[in-house]
Protein backbone atom coordinates (compact mmCIF):
# COMPACT_ATOMS: atom_id res chain seq x y z
CA UNK A 1 0.00 0.00 0.00
CA UNK A 2 2.79 2.44 0.87
CA UNK A 3 4.55 2.09 -2.48
CA UNK A 4 1.47 1.76 -4.69
CA UNK A 5 0.97 4.72 -7.01
CA UNK A 6 -2.77 4.14 -7.38
CA UNK A 7 -3.54 3.98 -3.65
CA UNK A 8 -6.61 5.99 -2.67
CA UNK A 9 -6.60 7.25 0.90
CA UNK A 10 -9.72 8.08 2.82
CA UNK A 11 -10.09 11.54 4.34
CA UNK A 12 -9.61 10.31 7.91
CA UNK A 13 -6.55 8.31 6.93
CA UNK A 14 -5.02 11.30 5.15
CA UNK A 15 -5.60 13.50 8.21
CA UNK A 16 -4.07 10.91 10.54
CA UNK A 17 -1.02 10.52 8.31
CA UNK A 18 -0.60 14.30 8.10
CA UNK A 19 -0.72 14.64 11.89
CA UNK A 20 1.62 11.73 12.58
CA UNK A 21 4.96 13.58 12.05
CA UNK A 22 3.78 16.39 14.36
CA UNK A 23 2.74 13.95 17.07
CA UNK A 24 6.03 12.06 16.82
CA UNK A 25 7.97 15.33 17.06
CA UNK A 26 6.04 16.40 20.18
CA UNK A 27 6.57 13.01 21.83
CA UNK A 28 10.27 13.08 21.02
CA UNK A 29 10.62 16.59 22.45
CA UNK A 30 8.65 15.70 25.57
CA UNK A 31 10.91 12.70 26.18
CA UNK A 32 14.08 14.77 25.65
CA UNK A 33 12.78 17.47 28.01
CA UNK A 34 11.82 14.92 30.66
CA UNK A 35 15.23 13.24 30.45
CA UNK A 36 17.20 16.48 30.75
CA UNK A 37 15.08 17.83 33.62
CA UNK A 38 15.34 14.52 35.43
CA UNK A 39 19.12 14.93 35.45
CA UNK A 40 19.04 18.72 35.97
CA UNK A 41 15.78 20.32 37.17
CA UNK A 42 17.18 23.79 36.33
CA UNK A 43 17.94 22.93 32.70
CA UNK A 44 17.16 25.83 30.32
CA UNK A 45 18.12 24.30 27.00
CA UNK A 46 15.08 22.01 26.62
CA UNK A 47 12.25 23.64 28.60
CA UNK A 48 9.13 21.74 29.52
CA UNK A 49 5.79 22.52 27.93
CA UNK A 50 4.72 24.18 31.18
CA UNK A 51 7.75 26.46 31.12
CA UNK A 52 7.10 27.42 27.50
CA UNK A 53 3.45 28.09 28.29
CA UNK A 54 4.49 30.39 31.13
CA UNK A 55 7.06 32.08 28.90
CA UNK A 56 4.63 32.79 26.09
CA UNK A 57 2.05 33.94 28.64
CA UNK A 58 4.50 36.52 29.96
CA UNK A 59 5.34 37.70 26.45
CA UNK A 60 1.72 37.82 25.30
CA UNK A 61 -0.36 39.00 28.24
CA UNK A 62 2.00 40.68 30.70
CA UNK A 63 3.45 44.13 30.07
CA UNK A 64 7.22 44.54 30.10
CA UNK A 65 9.13 47.42 31.65
CA UNK A 66 8.09 49.67 28.77
CA UNK A 67 4.44 48.84 29.33
CA UNK A 68 4.20 46.84 26.10
CA UNK A 69 3.04 43.33 25.25
CA UNK A 70 6.22 42.10 23.64
CA UNK A 71 4.84 39.32 21.45
CA UNK A 72 2.26 41.53 19.76
CA UNK A 73 4.64 44.46 19.31
CA UNK A 74 7.23 42.11 17.77
CA UNK A 75 4.63 40.39 15.59
CA UNK A 76 3.34 43.68 14.20
CA UNK A 77 6.86 44.97 13.50
CA UNK A 78 7.92 41.81 11.64
CA UNK A 79 4.61 41.35 9.83
CA UNK A 80 4.72 44.94 8.54
CA UNK A 81 8.23 44.41 7.16
CA UNK A 82 7.20 41.07 5.70
CA UNK A 83 4.16 42.48 3.88
CA UNK A 84 6.06 45.48 2.50
CA UNK A 85 8.80 43.18 1.18
CA UNK A 86 6.28 40.78 -0.39
CA UNK A 87 4.50 43.66 -2.15
CA UNK A 88 7.83 44.83 -3.60
CA UNK A 89 8.56 41.32 -4.90
CA UNK A 90 5.76 41.78 -7.44
CA UNK A 91 8.04 44.31 -9.14
CA UNK A 92 10.19 41.28 -9.99
CA UNK A 93 7.15 39.65 -11.61
CA UNK A 94 6.71 42.63 -13.95
CA UNK A 95 10.43 42.76 -14.76
CA UNK A 96 10.54 39.02 -15.44
CA UNK A 97 7.44 39.23 -17.63
CA UNK A 98 8.97 41.99 -19.75
CA UNK A 99 12.24 40.05 -20.03
CA UNK A 100 10.40 36.96 -21.18
CA UNK A 101 8.19 38.70 -23.72
CA UNK A 102 10.14 41.66 -25.08
CA UNK A 103 13.59 40.97 -26.62
CA UNK A 104 14.79 44.49 -25.73
CA UNK A 105 14.30 43.92 -22.00
CA UNK A 106 15.77 40.42 -22.24
CA UNK A 107 18.97 41.73 -23.84
CA UNK A 108 19.14 44.65 -21.42
CA UNK A 109 18.46 42.92 -18.10
CA UNK A 110 18.93 39.14 -18.28
CA UNK A 111 22.69 38.99 -17.69
CA UNK A 112 22.46 41.67 -15.00
CA UNK A 113 19.71 39.83 -13.11
CA UNK A 114 21.58 36.52 -13.42
CA UNK A 115 24.70 38.17 -11.96
CA UNK A 116 22.69 40.00 -9.28
CA UNK A 117 21.06 36.72 -8.27
CA UNK A 118 24.46 35.24 -7.40
CA UNK A 119 25.36 37.99 -4.92
CA UNK A 120 24.94 36.68 -1.33
CA UNK A 121 22.46 39.15 0.15
CA UNK A 122 23.83 38.75 3.69
CA UNK A 123 27.28 39.80 2.45
CA UNK A 124 25.77 43.09 1.31
CA UNK A 125 24.03 43.76 4.64
CA UNK A 126 26.85 45.97 6.04
CA UNK A 127 26.71 48.04 2.85
CA UNK A 128 22.95 48.45 3.22
CA UNK A 129 23.39 49.62 6.80
CA UNK A 130 25.98 52.17 5.68
CA UNK A 131 23.84 53.47 2.81
CA UNK A 132 20.36 53.32 4.35
CA UNK A 133 21.18 53.38 8.04
CA UNK A 134 19.76 51.03 10.66
CA UNK A 135 16.09 51.78 9.98
CA UNK A 136 13.38 49.92 8.12
CA UNK A 137 14.70 50.57 4.62
CA UNK A 138 17.86 48.49 5.08
CA UNK A 139 15.92 45.48 6.40
CA UNK A 140 13.40 45.54 3.57
CA UNK A 141 16.16 46.13 1.02
CA UNK A 142 17.93 43.01 2.32
CA UNK A 143 14.82 40.89 1.72
CA UNK A 144 14.28 42.34 -1.75
CA UNK A 145 17.92 41.77 -2.72
CA UNK A 146 17.78 38.20 -1.49
CA UNK A 147 14.50 37.10 -3.08
CA UNK A 148 13.52 39.44 -5.92
CA UNK A 149 16.08 38.12 -8.48
CA UNK A 150 14.75 34.58 -7.98
CA UNK A 151 11.16 35.72 -8.55
CA UNK A 152 12.27 37.70 -11.62
CA UNK A 153 14.10 34.76 -13.20
CA UNK A 154 11.28 32.33 -12.45
CA UNK A 155 8.77 34.67 -14.10
CA UNK A 156 11.10 35.11 -17.07
CA UNK A 157 11.47 31.35 -17.60
CA UNK A 158 7.73 30.77 -17.33
CA UNK A 159 7.01 33.57 -19.82
CA UNK A 160 9.50 32.09 -22.27
CA UNK A 161 7.69 28.74 -22.15
CA UNK A 162 4.42 30.20 -23.46
CA UNK A 163 3.78 28.77 -26.90
CA UNK A 164 4.37 31.20 -29.76
CA UNK A 165 1.12 30.06 -31.35
CA UNK A 166 -0.82 31.70 -28.53
CA UNK A 167 1.06 34.95 -28.94
CA UNK A 168 0.51 34.94 -32.71
CA UNK A 169 -3.17 34.19 -32.13
CA UNK A 170 -3.39 37.26 -29.90
CA UNK A 171 -1.87 39.46 -32.58
CA UNK A 172 -4.21 37.92 -35.15
CA UNK A 173 -7.20 38.91 -33.00
CA UNK A 174 -5.98 42.50 -32.93
CA UNK A 175 -4.16 42.71 -29.58
CA UNK A 176 -1.08 44.89 -29.29
CA UNK A 177 2.18 43.82 -27.63
CA UNK A 178 1.27 45.01 -24.13
CA UNK A 179 -2.14 43.37 -24.30
CA UNK A 180 -0.53 40.08 -25.33
CA UNK A 181 1.99 40.36 -22.48
CA UNK A 182 -0.50 41.17 -19.75
CA UNK A 183 -3.73 39.56 -20.93
CA UNK A 184 -2.33 36.34 -22.40
CA UNK A 185 1.11 35.61 -20.97
CA UNK A 186 0.77 37.05 -17.45
CA UNK A 187 -2.65 35.55 -16.89
CA UNK A 188 -1.33 32.09 -17.67
CA UNK A 189 1.85 32.21 -15.61
CA UNK A 190 0.60 34.25 -12.64
CA UNK A 191 -0.75 31.28 -10.57
CA UNK A 192 2.62 29.50 -10.81
CA UNK A 193 4.45 32.72 -10.01
CA UNK A 194 2.34 32.97 -6.85
CA UNK A 195 3.51 29.45 -6.04
CA UNK A 196 7.10 30.58 -6.40
CA UNK A 197 6.51 33.57 -4.13
CA UNK A 198 4.92 31.46 -1.39
CA UNK A 199 7.69 28.88 -1.63
CA UNK A 200 10.15 31.70 -0.97
CA UNK A 201 8.46 32.73 2.29
CA UNK A 202 11.17 30.86 4.20
CA UNK A 203 13.87 32.91 2.49
CA UNK A 204 11.93 36.11 3.19
CA UNK A 205 11.77 35.27 6.89
CA UNK A 206 15.43 34.28 6.88
CA UNK A 207 16.56 37.68 5.60
CA UNK A 208 14.04 39.46 7.81
CA UNK A 209 15.35 37.75 10.95
CA UNK A 210 18.94 38.41 9.90
CA UNK A 211 18.22 42.12 9.51
CA UNK A 212 16.30 42.33 12.78
CA UNK A 213 18.96 40.47 14.72
CA UNK A 214 21.59 43.08 13.86
CA UNK A 215 19.65 46.32 14.01
CA UNK A 216 16.14 46.60 15.42
CA UNK A 217 14.25 47.63 18.53
CA UNK A 218 11.28 45.33 17.90
CA UNK A 219 10.57 42.25 15.83
CA UNK A 220 10.36 38.51 16.20
CA UNK A 221 13.93 37.99 15.01
CA UNK A 222 15.17 40.78 17.27
CA UNK A 223 13.49 39.21 20.31
CA UNK A 224 14.93 35.77 19.60
CA UNK A 225 18.48 37.12 19.53
CA UNK A 226 17.91 39.19 22.67
CA UNK A 227 16.62 36.13 24.52
CA UNK A 228 19.61 34.13 23.30
CA UNK A 229 21.83 36.11 25.67
CA UNK A 230 19.85 34.73 28.62
CA UNK A 231 19.40 31.21 27.17
CA UNK A 232 15.65 31.87 27.50
CA UNK A 233 14.56 28.88 25.46
CA UNK A 234 11.09 29.06 27.02
CA UNK A 235 10.64 32.24 24.95
CA UNK A 236 12.80 31.37 21.93
CA UNK A 237 11.09 28.09 21.03
CA UNK A 238 7.53 29.54 21.15
CA UNK A 239 8.73 32.49 19.05
CA UNK A 240 10.19 30.13 16.44
CA UNK A 241 6.93 28.16 16.39
CA UNK A 242 4.97 31.42 16.07
CA UNK A 243 7.09 32.56 13.12
CA UNK A 244 6.58 29.20 11.42
CA UNK A 245 2.84 29.37 12.07
CA UNK A 246 2.59 32.87 10.55
CA UNK A 247 4.48 31.71 7.44
CA UNK A 248 2.30 28.59 7.24
CA UNK A 249 -0.90 30.67 7.44
CA UNK A 250 0.34 33.01 4.70
CA UNK A 251 1.25 30.02 2.54
CA UNK A 252 -2.14 28.42 3.14
CA UNK A 253 -3.96 31.67 2.31
CA UNK A 254 -2.22 31.97 -1.05
CA UNK A 255 -2.94 28.30 -1.83
CA UNK A 256 -6.63 28.87 -1.05
CA UNK A 257 -6.64 31.98 -3.25
CA UNK A 258 -5.09 30.06 -6.16
CA UNK A 259 -7.58 27.23 -5.72
CA UNK A 260 -10.49 29.70 -5.68
CA UNK A 261 -9.28 31.95 -8.50
CA UNK A 262 -7.79 29.27 -10.76
CA UNK A 263 -9.83 26.09 -10.13
CA UNK A 264 -8.69 24.48 -13.40
CA UNK A 265 -5.21 23.95 -11.95
CA UNK A 266 -6.55 21.10 -9.83
CA UNK A 267 -5.30 22.29 -6.43
CA UNK A 268 -6.37 20.09 -3.52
Amino acid sequence: MIFRMNTELGKKTAVLLAMMPFVISVIFYAYASYTRHKDNPKDKVVPTFTQMKDGIKRASFEKDRKGEYRLWIDTWASTKRFLIAISLLFVGVIIGLHMGVFPFFEALLLRFVLFFDKIPALAVLPILFIIFGLGEVSKIALIVMGVLPTITLDTYLRAKRIQQEQILKGFTLGANSLEVAYRIVLRQIFPRVLDTIRLNFKAVWLFLIAGESLAATAGLGYRIFVMRRYIAMDIIIPYVIWISLLAFIADWAIQRFIKWRYPWLGYE
